[in-house]
């Protein structure tokens, strides 16, 4: 997957990706299996396809569990599932979002508890679920996607663009708590990511120039693009980083 960089040290760690299946998600899931991790991912979508696509290319199967990151005991079962099959997870990536439209002024409040469902509680259930198990392995990597967008103030989805924010108080915080255990906590901060939904639902021709125009990197993120900052973070090579937000976005926002 990865041409840039190896992480030798992810062989045989088993790792768990929320949304592992589609999008960035699955670009992730293909590095991990690359670098001989085992891989866990769970998505409310079929992923079989993808799973044999993943066999026969990198001879590493990835296990997939269907489930809906909203039920929350649904994916505490689905991460029990994933350490029975591979060992304690050692390496746990909150990458599941969902950005759809919405605007203040229409949204209920229904509508923001279902977004922060998606976009932030899983981030806090699925650590406080890992971290005894981590702690029982000598320790291990939490890898919280949170997104640009927010340091952007980006209007057109304020749900979203709040919970993305809130990750990196939530990651300070645990990285905190649990780095006594050798836990590391780290953000990954994506720009636009030009995956099939933001192609086919928001990319214009317009929307597209005016992005580009705020890089300082003039060519559009994909979504493996992602891929080694995200191994790097999970692997030893990153071992004293901690509490620390890596931006990935071509050069739009700055952090420090």
């Amino acid at each position: 997957m990865t041409e840039y960089a190896t992480f030798h040290d992810l062989a045989g760690q088993s790792v768990f990706i929320t949304g592992g299946g589609s999008g960035i998600g699955a670009s992730l899931t293909e590095g991990f299996l690359a670098a001989g991790a085992h891989v866990s991912f769970v998505q409310r979508s079929d992923a079989t396809e993808f799973c044999d696509r993943m066999e026969r290319e990198h001879a590493n199967r990835p296990h997939f569990m269907k489930c809906d990151i909203t039920d929350v005991d649904h994916l505490k079962s689905c991460m029990d599932e994933a350490a029975d099959k591979f060992g304690a997870i050692t390496v746990l990536v909150n990458n599941a979002a969902n950005d759809t439209r919405h605007d203040t002024l229409d949204y209920s409040v229904e509508d923001w508890d279902w977004n922060h469902a998606v976009n932030l509680r899983p981030h806090f259930f699925t650590t406080q679920h890992v971290v005894p198990r981590m702690r029982a392995a000598g320790g291990g990597a939490i890898v919280n996607f949170s997104s640009a967008s927010y340091g952007m103030g980006n209007a057109g989805y304020p749900a979203y663009v709040a919970a993305k924010a809130a990750i990196l108080g939530l990651t300070r915080t645990h990285a905190r708590e649990f780095g006594p255990d050798a836990i590391r906590v780290n953000a990954l901060v994506p720009g636009w990511v030009l995956t099939d939904r933001q192609m086919d639902l928001w990319a214009t021709e317009d929307s597209l120039r005016e992005h580009l125009n705020g890089q300082c990197l003039k060519e559009h993120l994909v979504a493996r693009d992602i891929v080694d900052a995200t191994l790097f973070l999970a692997s030893k090579a990153s071992r004293m980083m901690t509490a620390q937000a890596m931006v990935v976005d071509g050069g739009v926002v700055f952090t420090g």
